[in-house]
C-alpha cells in the first residue's frame, strides 16, 4: 500500500508519541517506586511521631523555663552491687517497710473518657518514666560506653512528647557529707546531666530516700546543678516554701504544673521546714493537698510525681492508695508513682489516673529481675485534664532500658492488667477503666 510522506511523517510522529509516552509511564513508574523506597527508607531512619522527634525549646512567660514547642556491652559490678542493692531493713517514719535506706507522642490522636468516647479540643503530649540513677554503677557504665548509652535504647520515646518527666533518684554533687547509717549511699557528678537534657527530660523530682545522701549541701548543689543543664527540679529546696512551689512549663497552650512529694524519708530532718533545707513530704498530706490547690490556680493542669510504697510490691499500700486520692480531690489530674523499683498497676479515680509506680528506669542491676521491667508512659490530655495513658514496655539490659520485644511486652502488658485496679491495659498499651 502506498504511503504518502505526509502520512509517513504522521504515522512516525505517532509512533514517536507512543514511544514518548510508554517513556514517560515508565519513567513515571520507577520515579513512584524510588519514592516509595526512600519513604520507608526515610521512616526507617527517623521513625515519626511517638517514636521521633525533638524537642526545640522556647520560653515560657510564666515560668522563664525552656519548653519544647508543640509539634550493650557488661561490666563487673562492685562486690556491694553484685547482690540486690534494693534490700535492706526497715527505718521509715511511716513503719510500712520501705528500705528509707537503701533500694537503692503528641501523636495526634485525642484522648478518651473513661467510657471509650472520644475528647475533642487541642492536647499535650506528656512522657513520664520511674527511677533514674546517674551515680554508682550506672555512672560506671556511662564512662565506659558515652553519657548517652543510658537513654540512647529509649530516645525517640523520650523526645517525641510535648515535655518529660522523671524521678532524679541520687544527689548531683562534687561535695556534700555522706549520710551516716545508711546502706547505700549514692553520688553521681555535674557532667553526667547533659545527657539527660539532651535526651529529652524537662523537670524532674527530687523528692526521695536519696537525694540527701550527701546531706543538704548534695541537694541544694543538685538543683542548682540541674538548673545549669536546663532541667528544672521539683520537690526540694533552700525551705519548705521552696520544696513545694511547682514548675511551670507549656506547650501548645496548655500549662503544666508540676511537683514533687517523698513519701519514703530515712529520718525527719530530711522534710523541707521554713527553717532549713530538705524535700517535700508526704507523710502530712495537708502540706501536699495545699500545694497542690495553689498549683491548680497557676496552670490547666497539675501532675503530682509522688515518691511513696514499698520495695519490690507488686500491689499498693493503704497509704499510697489513700495519698493518691487526696491529691485528686484537691485538683491533681495526674498521679505518677516511684520508689518500689518494680511496676505497679493503675488505678482511675473521679476521672484522673493514678499511677502507683513506673519502676526503675535507669539504674543499678539487681538480682530482681521485675527491676529490669520498666518503661515510658505517655499521657495525652487535653486542658480540661482528661487524660488518655499509652504504657510502651521496656526492659532494662545493663542500665539501658530499651523496647520489649513482642513477647516480653505481652507479658508485661497482661502483668499490669492483673495488677490493676479497675483498670486494664490492652496488647496495644492503651490504659483503660475495666
Amino acid at each position: 500500500m502506498y504511503v504518502s510522506r505526509s502520512e509517513s511523517h504522521q504515522q512516525n510522529k505517532k509512533r514517536k508519541q507512543r514511544r514518548i509516552r510508554r517513556i514517560a509511564l515508565m519513567n513515571l513508574v520507577m520515579i513512584a517506586i524510588i519514592l516509595i523506597l526512600g519513604a520507608v527508607f526515610w521512616s526507617t531512619l527517623f521513625p515519626s511521631d511517638s517514636r521521633s522527634g525533638s524537642k526545640p525549646p522556647s520560653e515560657t512567660a510564666e515560668s522563664g523555663k525552656k519548653t519544647p514547642d508543640a509539634g550493650t556491652p557488661s561490666f563487673d559490678l562492685p562486690d556491694e552491687d553484685a547482690a540486690d542493692p534494693q534490700a535492706g531493713g526497715s527505718g521509715t517514719p511511716d513503719g510500712t517497710g520501705e528500705d528509707g535506706q537503701g533500694d537503692e507522642a503528641s501523636n495526634g490522636t485525642e484522648p478518651s473518657d473513661d467510657n471509650g468516647g472520644a475528647v475533642a479540643g487541642a492536647t499535650i503530649k506528656l512522657a513520664f518514666v520511674g527511677d533514674i540513677m546517674l551515680g554508682s554503677t550506672v555512672e560506671k557504665t556511662m564512662r565506659s560506653n558515652g553519657l548517652e548509652y543510658p537513654f540512647s535504647g529509649a530516645i525517640d520515646y523520650l523526645t517525641a512528647p510535648d515535655l518529660t518527666a522523671g524521678n532524679l533518684e541520687n544527689p548531683i554533687t562534687t561535695g556534700g557529707t555522706p549520710a551516716q547509717n545508711k546502706q547505700y549511699v549514692f553520688k553521681g557528678s555535674p557532667d553526667l546531666l547533659s545527657p539527660l537534657k539532651d535526651a529529652g527530660f524537662d523537670v524532674v523530682s527530687v523528692a526521695n530516700n536519696h537525694t540527701l545522701d550527701q546531706g543538704a549541701e548534695g541537694l541544694l548543689d543538685t538543683i542548682r546543678h540541674l538548673e545549669e543543664a536546663g532541667v528544672p527540679s521539683v520537690g526540694g529546696g533552700n525551705d519548705d516554701t521552696e520544696a513545694y512551689a511547682p514548675v511551670l512549663l507549656e506547650a501548645n497552650g496548655i500549662k503544666v504544673a508540676y511537683l514533687g512529694i517523698s513519701r519514703v524519708l530515712p529520718v525527719t530532718e530530711w522534710k523541707a521546714d521554713k527553717n532549713h533545707p530538705g524535700v517535700a513530704e508526704g507523710y502530712d498530706p495537708r502540706r501536699a493537698v495545699a500545694a497542690v490547690e495553689k498549683a491548680k490556680e497557676q496552670a490547666d493542669l497539675v501532675v503530682v510525681m509522688v515518691h511513696w510504697g514499698v520495695e519490690r510490691a507488686e500491689d499498693p499500700v493503704d497509704e499510697q492508695t489513700k495519698l493518691g486520692k487526696q491529691l485528686i480531690d484537691a485538683g491533681a489530674d495526674l498521679i505518677i508513682g516511684s520508689h518500689p523499683h518494680v511496676l505497679q498497676g493503675f488505678e482511675s479515680y473521679k476521672g484522673k489516673w493514678i499511677a502507683y509506680s513506673l519502676g526503675n528506669f535507669i539504674f543499678n542491676v539487681t538480682a530482681t529481675p521485675r527491676t529490669k521491667d520498666t518503661g515510658v508512659l505517655d499521657a495525652v490530655c487535653t486542658k480540661s485534664g482528661e487524660c488518655r495513658l499509652v504504657f510502651h514496655p521496656m526492659v532494662a539490659d545493663q542500665s539501658r532500658p530499651a523496647p520489649a520485644d513482642s513477647v516480653k511486652a505481652a507479658e508485661m502488658i497482661d502483668y499490669l492488667t492483673r495488677i490493676s485496679i479497675g483498670a486494664k491495659v490492652d496488647q496495644d498499651g492503651n490504659v483503660t477503666v475495666h
